[in-house]
């Protein structure tokens, strides 16, 4: 069997979608996609990337901004305190190859989001790192429809 062999399983795509539904419900739209991005390029998952690159634009995210997500660390103000806590907790979350996420994350992130949005916060963090790996592992191709059954 190859890698694009496989077909995600119904039940896993909807569980999964049900997730990430459930996940950006308290969250702005834009920041939410903002956040969908930067783990994407994290994981190098070009069909996700790809995908919330689009929504992003939908929800009125500029192309300057965009281009910086990568790099938001040194963008200065282009992005908000609030976005650059939430970036910086995706990082966290997402690359945990040098240990547990931080305390001082989870601190910062406090200071920018309220209980309820924290939670769906790491909640969205954590679908999109299980959907970027789903396609990753089945090296499914930006724009793709033919990926699960």
């Amino acid at each position: 069997m190859t890698a694009r062999a496989w077909q995600v399983p119904q039940e896993v795509y909807r569980a999964l979608a049900g997730v990430s539904a459930a996940a950006k419900k308290a969250l702005d739209p834009t920041l939410t996609e903002l956040v969908m991005v930067r783990a994407s390029q994290l994981n190098h998952c070009a069909f996700c990337l790809d995908m919330h690159l689009d929504l992003a634009r939908e929800h009125g995210e500029t192309e300057g901004r965009l281009d910086l997500v990568a790099a938001w660390h040194e963008a200065g103000d282009r992005f908000s305190e609030r976005e650059r806590a939430a970036l910086a907790l995706t990082e966290g979350i997402t690359v945990l190859t040098d240990g547990f996420v931080p305390d001082e994350l989870y601190a910062l992130a406090g200071k920018h989001f309220d209980e309820t949005e924290l939670a769906h916060l790491i909640a969205a963090i954590i679908a999109i790192n299980s959907w970027n790996r789903l396609m990753v592992a089945r090296r499914t191709a930006p724009g793709e429809t033919e990926w699960h059954s």
